[in-house]
């Protein structure tokens, strides 16, 4: 694990490319590929040759050609690109559910958050990002695995690991009472198989009138945390969406909507939090529906959820290759 730094010290890098620098380069047919920077290095692909000497030194929005004359171009990856591209031991939160984390959660500079889980890093960046030097962002994770490739990710494209940035291991239920003070919290965003398992926790967590937001993949997900907020009764009537991104092709009069697009990612639900003792009025007009029955519950069970599993083999190289980018962006550094 890497060292904690100032957030004094948090800054992108800008200027000419260096050894240790993220470049995206932009290839024949539009094709991308990211790289780190190593002198006497080289990309070699079937059409020859790119030197990263050549690029050491050029400023971003330069073109530079292989040992055939082939031609690319290289800027440093935004942070969406980075996420995209970078070293993956859990499925990452897509930059377009993160955007609307980001405001719908109303992640403001000062703020304390947390989050469960950390998986890839993804969504940690953008918190860290949004929460500034005096925020602080707890992230929840119960595989070491998952910890070690998120710090690793967050050092490669920040440059270091903030130090209003802490990891720790186990389930939220269980550890977030031990961790954190009682009404302390601002926000509170769940990225977990069953969110409804916490709800409690996160209560006492958050301040009055804080936020609890929950990524959630399956429309029976989404049914039962929602009706385990109302059923806490300590939370405001919850709201639920989900946003879809298609891109434009944009070539002279050929103006049209993309083929593909990217579609349904996740659901986002969000619900404030009540003063203490609080009784929510019913602001509903209709007659409420009769209650699930037993045999509902049972498919919302996690065993009846699935979870991707991740096999050892693929940890242990995803570790390896975050771990590599991390070391070469700490190298920079030193310099």
């Amino acid at each position: 694990m890497t060292s904690k730094q100032n957030d004094a010290e948090l800054r992108l890098p800008t200027g000419p490319f260096r050894a240790g620098d993220r470049v995206q380069l932009t290839g024949p047919k539009g094709r991308l590929n990211t790289i780190t920077l190593r002198e006497g290095a080289a990309f070699g692909t079937h059409r020859g040759d790119l030197k990263h000497d050549d690029i050491i030194g050029q400023p971003e929005g330069s073109v530079i050609q292989n040992a055939n004359g082939v031609e690319y171009l290289a800027f440093r990856p935004l942070l969406s690109d980075f996420v995209l591209s970078m070293p993956r031991g859990a499925n990452i939160i897509y930059p377009k559910d993160s955007a609307q984390i980001i405001v719908m959660g109303d992640i403001f500079p000062g703020a304390r958050v947390v989050e469960a889980g950390v998986g890839s890093g993804g969504l940690s960046m953008y918190l860290l990002r949004a929460i500034g030097s005096t925020g602080q962002l707890h992230s929840f994770e119960r595989r070491a695995e998952f910890a070690e490739i998120a710090q690793a990710n967050v050092q490669t494209n920040l440059g270091v690991v903030p130090s209003t940035w802490q990891i720790h291991l186990g389930d939220l239920q269980d550890e977030l009472p031990n961790k954190v003070e009682a009404q302390s919290i601002d926000r509170i965003i769940l990225d977990m198989l069953a969110p409804w398992e916490c709800v409690q926790e996160c209560a006492d967590a958050l301040v009055p009138g804080g936020l609890i937001m929950g990524y959630v993949a399956t429309v029976t997900q989404l049914s039962r945390f929602t009706e385990a907020l109302r059923a806490s009764e300590l939370f405001a009537e919850p709201e639920a969406w989900e946003s879809m991104v298609r891109g434009w092709h944009l070539q002279g009069l050929a103006v049209r909507p993309e083929h593909r697009m990217i579609g349904h990612t996740g659901f986002l639900v969000v619900a404030r939090k009540l003063a203490p003792g609080t009784v929510l009025p019913n602001f509903k007009t209709t007659k409420a529906k009769p209650e699930f029955a037993d045999e509902d519950l049972a498919v919302w069970n996690p065993d009846h959820m699935g979870e991707r599993k991740v096999s050892d083999k693929k940890l242990r190289k995803t570790i390896r290759s975050a771990n590599a980018a991390a070391e070469a962006k700490a190298a920079q550094d030193t310099e």
